[in-house]
């Protein structure tokens, strides 16, 4: 199986964005419910821009879902290093 370049722990970086956006949101809705006034409503507003932040990364994924196709590597034969000494050194 290949391994995919960026990952931790098998989940790729948008889990981690994710997981920083709505812990960011949940953080400023918790001080914005504190507030008094008008303020305390844009609670509602930050939930949305999360919610719309991660529609956006869920819709439009980074990377294909299938993996590109491996590279079949040759391997070189003993003798090719043979004769490259013999080339090189003119025997």
């Amino acid at each position: 199986m290949a391994e995919v370049a960026g990952t931790v722990l098998g989940v790729g970086t948008g889990v981690f964005v994710l997981a920083l956006v709505w812990v960011l949101a949940l953080l400023l809705c918790a001080v914005l419910s504190r507030a008094s006034g008008a303020t305390r409503f844009s609670v509602v507003l930050v939930f949305l821009g999360a919610l719309l932040i991660t529609a956006v990364l869920l819709l439009f994924p980074r990377a294909s879902e299938t993996p590109a196709p491996e590279v079949e590597m040759k391997v070189l034969s003993g003798m090719l290093f043979c004769l490259l000494v013999f080339e090189f050194f003119h025997f």
